[in-house]
């Protein structure tokens, strides 16, 4: 778990917060047209919601190999990341007052997802149409749910060398 100083997103200083890492899986980084949801299944006040899988970093980890870790435990796969969905903190996007999330696009490259731990189950979504905002998403998912239909609709999720 990694902790640093940043703005909150009224401007005021904040106290430590917790790095966590996300990933916006898509059926493909070259041409997206589908998006991974997986629903959790606690703790009880979001057990049944949707979000982008991943967790925490741990101390002395990378954020993107703390990403490829949690991908690993929590669905059983291999990805590769393309690019970063940019939040409006340093830290990427805001989950609570304790909290932030950094999401990379990322492509499965081994393994067939499975709902391995955290969730019950997982669901390929169209980019396109009103599918992907009809789920119920955890509310702090919602506006990168957003930021990744206009990063994939632009193109932008070319894999990193």
């Amino acid at each position: 778990m990694h902790k640093e100083r940043q703005e909150t997103p009224n401007g005021a200083a904040a106290a430590t917060l917790v790095q966590v890492v996300g990933a916006a899986i898509v059926d493909s980084l070259d041409r997206p047209g589908r998006l991974l949801a997986a629903r959790r299944t606690a703790p009880p006040a979001l057990a049944g919601l949707w979000e982008f899988p991943g967790g925490k970093v741990e101390p002395g980890e990378a954020p993107e190999d703390g990403l490829r870790r949690e991908l690993a435990e929590e669905l059983g796969v291999d990805v590769v990341l393309g690019d970063e969905v940019p939040g409006p903190l340093a830290q990427g996007w805001p989950l609570n007052e304790r909290a932030a999330m950094r999401v990379w696009l990322a492509e499965v490259a081994a393994g067939v997802p499975e709902p391995l731990e955290d969730h019950d189950e997982l669901l390929w979504v169209p980019l396109e149409g009103r599918a992907l905002q009809d789920l119920p998403w955890i509310p702090a998912d919602l506006p990168i749910v957003d930021a990744v239909r206009s990063q994939t609709t632009a193109g932008r999720g070319v894999p990193r060398a």
